[in-house]
């Protein structure tokens, strides 16, 4: 297993995600309900920036691995499923918009690995819409783990909320986007097999 600082750092993002959950079940005598949602926050945007920060330093020192990219997206999904069961738990998000956008995860990842044991990783490589979607996505989680009006006007559940629902428009078009690049070869397969 090849290490460096690319992939301390998604390591780094892996360890984090258990304080943004815990930090929710500290009793009121360690930590208050509103420093809660601070703290929670900040470890999230910690982890986000990590995610950034790693990959651009695999590429720009040329660190680049199969162990990193294989570790880098899982990091992410645990991230955000984490976040968003936690929030789920504290009544912030609605469990379908959760159910649909850990669903998409679950689903592009098993596609993206059936990919690559053809041979066809880059049909499904990362689209734009993809990458809005994981913007909207990593924008609305911190807003909802704070929960907090700041400047005594903006009330970040509400935006977090709009935003995630924009994410999860955008997760759903970007999961047929997917299936859709990918369907020639899932029916070519399929039809491989019949003729066996």
């Amino acid at each position: 297993m090849p290490f460096n600082i690319p992939i301390l750092l998604t390591w780094l993002r892996v360890a984090l995600i258990p304080l943004v959950v815990g930090v929710f079940y500290l009793p009121p005598s360690m930590l208050l309900h509103g420093d809660q949602n601070l703290v929670a926050t900040l470890v999230f945007i910690v982890a986000a920036v990590t995610d950034w920060f790693d990959g651009f330093l695999a590429r720009r020192w040329n660190q680049t691995s199969a162990f990193g990219a294989f570790l880098d997206p899982v990091a992410d999904k645990l991230m955000v499923a984490g976040a968003l069961l936690v929030l789920v738990q504290l009544d912030r998000v609605n469990a379908v918009l959760a159910f649909i956008i850990i669903g998409r995860e679950i689903t592009i990842s098993a596609l993206r690995e059936w990919m690559a044991q053809i041979g066809a990783s880059k049909s499904v490589a990362v689209s734009s819409i993809g990458k809005i979607k994981t913007a909207a996505q990593m924008t609305a989680i911190p807003l909802l783990l704070y929960h907090e009006v700041i400047f005594g006007a903006i009330d970040t559940h509400v935006w977090g909320e709009k935003l995630l629902w924009i994410a999860c428009v955008l997760t759903v078009w970007s999961m047929f986007y997917y299936l859709r690049l990918a369907w020639p070869l899932i029916k070519e397969k399929a039809g491989n097999l019949h003729q066996e």
